[in-house]
């Protein structure tokens, strides 16, 4: 039964891998094995890869300077918080909230096994995260230094250590990420505002890393010295890749005290997270008016509550409504360095600064497809929207609103803190407002056009629309498009018209084109809508 189990929740994790929800149909024996070389090549190519050269850049220095136990130190650490990272929302849906929870706890199966085999599941997830760190740490480390018995045991020892640590750690954390998603109303707010942070958090040691190294690598004598004396649980964790045995039985020791705690707790709080009732409080009943609305009133809303209500959505669809103001404190604090860079570098091409500020601004617009995905995530439910009665044009007009209003009003503030920095006259500020508005209506419009003319409504998971469909593809990669040629014309001729005479035609151009569509979106966009199944 265990190994039932355990094939369950592997198939659970690679479904992508074994399915395809596009086509909902079992993918190939081909596609399947080609999927899973895609991911080797992925873990252990690429970001064995990235720590392997960072464990050449670290182990040779801090091994001549006799601190081995700094390097394994910080190759642990590392190795503890992407394993964690890595398997602590897989904790959350596959251990404490899983899908299937009623129909294994209604069948004759004991729960220990139902947890043993989700641990084990949790516990080689975060295995093979925190394995692509201390790995190549450990080949690096034998190769410099030298392997030996006793630090080729320790090591393997701390490979043990380091993943178990993984398991209790996110275990603990997916608990806390458990309690607390049975309290939300929307978990969606809640995955977007932990998955930003992440991403800001990647990208800025990402950025920092060789910097951060180097400091490290110059300073390691006096960071050594302030571990030892503040910290000397973390010096004894280090010197168990050196090979010393002691602290490999220490914290072997506690690891399991640790687990064994850890599977004590699990074993009492497990069936009541398991079996909590989501969303299931008490309400209670208060009278109150509520205004009639307009047709297209009414299906605004339904579309904000679907975007709103999918974190997946949020994410791939609308990180342009974070970008874009963003843009404009980034031009507040450094528009004016950027203009005379521009200036400098493109002499010969003059007012070349307000046109790219306006592609960057454009740019970051093409980031907002809410409206392409539009139709495609009504999915098996399309029927509902085409039985009202409302005229389709409303419904597709309703659509391309929410990318139209989540993008203008931000805009807005962007390309007014762009025009405030230029040093240029007034009517080239007016217009490098004005510019990026038309094209952020422009490309609501076209993005919903796009949606009513390739369709994907067969499908059985969400991401399948907003990631994979054509609609979406097409809208993204036309969106840069346009961006790269209004700029690429520019330096090429249109520089000898001005910067004002060019970003009037472009905002020009851009209306009609909306216009255009906006009628064709009326017409045969409203016919074609009408008649999906």
């Amino acid at each position: 039964m265990l190994k039932v189990l355990l094939k369950k929740q592997f198939t659970e994790v690679f479904k992508s891998y074994f399915y395809d929800a596009k086509k909902n149909k079992m993918r190939s024996k081909g596609a399947i094995i080609g999927w899973f070389f895609f991911f080797a090549v992925i873990m252990v190519g690429m970001l064995g890869g990235i720590f392997t050269s960072l464990s050449m850049s670290m182990c040779g220095g801090l091994t001549q300077a006799g601190m081995d136990w700094l390097y394994f130190l910080l190759q642990g650490g590392i190795a503890l918080f992407l394993g964690v990272f890595g398997s602590v929302f897989n904790t959350y849906s596959g251990l404490y909230l899983s899908k299937d929870n009623d129909l294994l706890l209604s069948m004759p199966i004991p729960v220990r096994l139902i947890m043993i085999a989700r641990l084990l599941n949790v516990y080689l997830m975060g295995a093979m995260y925190s394995a692509v760190v201390l790995i190549p740490a450990l080949i690096v480390y034998w190769g410099t230094a030298g392997a030996t018995v006793r630090n080729v045991l320790c090591g393997l020892l701390l490979l043990l250590i380091v993943t178990v640590g993984v398991l209790i750690l996110s275990c603990l954390l997916g608990w806390v990420v458990a309690k607390i998603s049975l309290k939300l109303k929307n978990k969606s707010y809640f995955t977007v505002i932990l998955s930003l942070a992440f991403f800001g958090g990647y990208y800025f040691v990402y950025f920092k890393a060789n910097e951060l190294i180097q400091h490290l690598l110059q300073n390691a004598e006096m960071y050594g010295e302030k571990i030892k004396g503040t910290a000397y649980a973390l010096y004894l964790f280090g010197r168990i890749g050196e090979g010393s045995l002691p602290c490999a039985a220490l914290f072997f020791a506690v690891t399991a005290i640790l687990f064994v705690l850890t599977w004590l707790v699990l074993s009492r709080s497990f069936l009541r997270i398991a079996t909590a009732s989501v969303g299931a409080g008490k309400k209670r009943y208060a009278e109150k008016r509520v205004r009639a609305k307009s047709p297209y009133r009414a299906l605004l809303g339904k579309e904000f509550k679907r975007l709103t209500s999918s974190a997946n959505y949020m994410l791939n669809c609308g990180l342009g409504v974070l970008l874009i103001p963003a843009s404009g404190v980034l031009l507040l604090a450094k528009g004016r360095l950027f203009c005379d860079v521009i200036g400098q570098a493109l002499d010969g091409r003059p007012d070349c600064a307000p046109v790219l500020i306006c592609a960057a601004l454009c740019m970051l617009s093409s980031m907002n497809d809410m409206a392409a995905p539009s139709v495609s995530l009504e999915g098996r439910n399309l029927w509902i929207v085409q039985s009202l009665p409302v005229d389709p044009k409303t419904a597709l007009r309703a659509k391309a609103s929410v990318q139209l209003i989540l993008t203008c009003l931000p805009m807005l503030f962007a390309a007014v803190c762009g025009a405030v920095i230029l040093p240029a006259s007034a009517a080239v500020k007016a217009l490098v407002c004005v510019m990026p508005l038309t094209f952020a209506a422009f490309f609501a419009v076209f993005g919903t056009v796009i949606g009513v003319r390739m369709p994907l409504l067969n499908w059985t998971n969400e991401i399948v629309p907003i990631k994979q469909s054509g609609a979406v593809m097409l809208a993204m990669f036309g969106g840069w498009a346009f961006c790269v040629v209004f700029a690429g014309l520019y330096l090429l001729v249109g520089y000898r018209f001005g910067a004002a005479a060019y970003l009037l035609v472009w905002s020009v151009l851009y209306l009609a084109a909306g216009g255009i569509l906006l009628r064709r979106l009326d017409r045969e966009g409203s016919r074609t809508f009408a008649q999906l199944s």
